[in-house]
């Protein structure tokens, strides 16, 4: 009797267990904008997830930023923010995701869609990538750190003077060289390194 007991209440907490927790909308707001340049978080628009976890505007903003909350779909906790002539390019992207496209696959689809006119990318526009770990008693973000991208469609190590591999901490360089993705990568050294 003990046994189907606890099997009984193991069935019933199971779907619970494996239930998607969705973050407060004001902690989703308030870690976004931590990806946000402090000149710009004030009037931010910000994208994040509804008590069903879909994708939506917990913030309408008044500048040229937009911050993206963490996905609570996965195990690392990670914000960006992005001018908002990124936001065509964004949005396509997470549209061909919700459509069961690959990473290669997204990629190919908006360099055909950019070089035709199809689809909208700026000559220039900045991202940066905020990246923590969440104290689970505070819900405070720990170990912060931030990446920052430089997007400059087409761009070539012979058009920038970058390199086009990977450099130390802290030093420029350029990442998808000749497409419409090519973007400066600088990503600071981490505190302690």
């Amino acid at each position: 009797m003990k046994k189907l007991l606890v099997l009984l209440i193991a069935i019933m907490i199971h779907p619970v267990l494996g239930a998607q927790e969705i973050p407060p909308k004001e902690w989703q707001i308030k870690t976004a904008l931590m990806a946000v340049p402090e000149d710009y978080r004030e009037g931010a628009k910000v994208y994040g997830y509804d008590e069903k976890g879909d994708f939506v505007t917990l913030r309408e903003g008044t500048n040229d930023y937009i911050a993206l909350a963490a996905d609570p779909k996965k195990e690392k906790f990670s914000t960006a923010a992005y001018h908002k002539d990124l936001d065509a390019f964004m949005a396509r992207g997470r549209e061909l995701k919700a459509a069961g496209k690959e990473f290669k696959e997204i990629f190919e689809i908006r360099e055909e869609e950019v070089k035709s006119g199809k689809l909208k990318m700026p000559d220039k526009a900045t991202l940066c990538v905020f990246t923590g770990t969440i104290d689970p008693y505070s819900q405070e973000i720990e170990n912060p750190h931030v990446r920052y991208v430089f997007y400059i469609p087409f761009a070539t190590g012979e058009s920038t003077g970058l390199p086009t591999t990977p450099t130390p901490p802290g030093h420029a360089w350029l990442m998808d060289p000749g497409t419409h993705r090519a973007h400066i990568m600088i990503t600071p050294p981490k505190k302690g390194n």
